[in-house]
């Protein structure tokens, strides 16, 4: 999701969760022989606080937790520790709304720089960054841009998985941004459109929701959400393949992400998506998600 870089001056005095232990911001330190500094090697989630509630929080540590295992890291948390440790966290920072925890676990400190996971040996270190971050829909909507950096196939790194190495998805919205656009629109190993560099995608055409097969990209939890929004509220919705032809031709584009909900797509390529920026389908799902998350 586009950021805004202005930092928020509250998260200067945040204490940062390090293995059981709160640190200041400027002091809160991991070693160079971190697992996930030295090879991207640990998984992650991002969680979002509205309203003194962690929004889809079994959903978003189930993934944690099935990541770790998919990658073989060996750790003794339970789902209930890792709650606890965020709820300290978000006490010890005297928060309840407006706020982004990232939630990391790496495979831990190794005794050399090298690949071999045996060679970290001491456990996992377990980090949680929770920052002041009021959500930020781009009223005015985004812009994405076509990259040739493509999304994996599973038997070379399985883009299901939020592991801490993301250069495949840095370098598409490097991509994207030195062509001028907000965002990376990146194709399947098919040439399918799969997805932005940091979010879902969707299109609407002819009162149908679109996005992808799910194949290839994060399967997001709000991703998750709007379609189940879709199905209730009797809107056809439809995870298939389609290529930048159908998605020229869309009616409505958006993305959803964790802190920034949905947001409307106004160009992609160059080329205007939907008619007078009324996106009457995205704003329908947008009020529906609203009412989900105030349940």
């Amino acid at each position: 999701m586009p950021v805004h870089l202005n930092f928020d001056k509250r998260n200067e005095d945040i204490q940062i969760y390090i293995n059981g232990k709160f640190h200041k911001r400027d002091e809160a330190k991991i070693s160079v022989f971190d697992s996930g500094f030295l090879l991207g090697d640990g998984i992650w989630e991002g969680i979002r606080l509205y309203k003194n509630k962690w929004l889809f929080l079994d959903d978003h540590l189930n993934r944690l937790i099935e990541g770790c295992k998919a990658i073989d890291i060996n750790f003794e948390l339970s789902k209930d520790d890792i709650k606890k440790a965020i709820f300290e966290t978000q006490k010890k920072n005297n928060m309840s709304d407006s706020a982004h925890a990232r939630v990391m676990i790496t495979r831990g400190d190794k005794l050399k720089p090298f690949q071999q996971p045996s060679l970290s040996i001491n456990g996992i270190n377990f980090i949680i960054i929770m920052e002041h971050s009021d959500e930020h829909p781009n009223v005015d909507g985004v812009s994405l841009v076509t990259v040739p950096q493509v999304r994996g196939l599973p038997m070379s790194q399985d883009p299901k998985l939020n592991s801490h190495s993301k250069l495949n998805c840095v370098l598409a919205c490097i991509q994207a941004n030195k062509a001028g656009g907000d965002e990376a629109l990146m194709l399947d190993p098919y040439g399918f459109v799969n997805t932005t560099n940091s979010c879902n995608f969707f299109i609407v055409k002819n009162n149908e929701v679109w996005t992808s097969t799910g194949d290839y990209c994060m399967n997001g939890i709000t991703r998750m959400k709007v379609i189940e929004l879709c199905k209730s509220n009797n809107i056809k919705v439809f995870e298939k393949n389609f290529s930048l032809v159908d998605v020229y031709s869309a009616h409505e584009s958006f993305i959803t992400g964790t802190l920034g909900s949905l947001t409307q797509v106004i160009s992609i390529d160059g080329r205007s998506i939907g008619s007078n920026n009324e996106w009457p389908i995205t704003k329908i799902l947008r009020a529906e998600y609203k009412k989900l998350l105030d349940v």
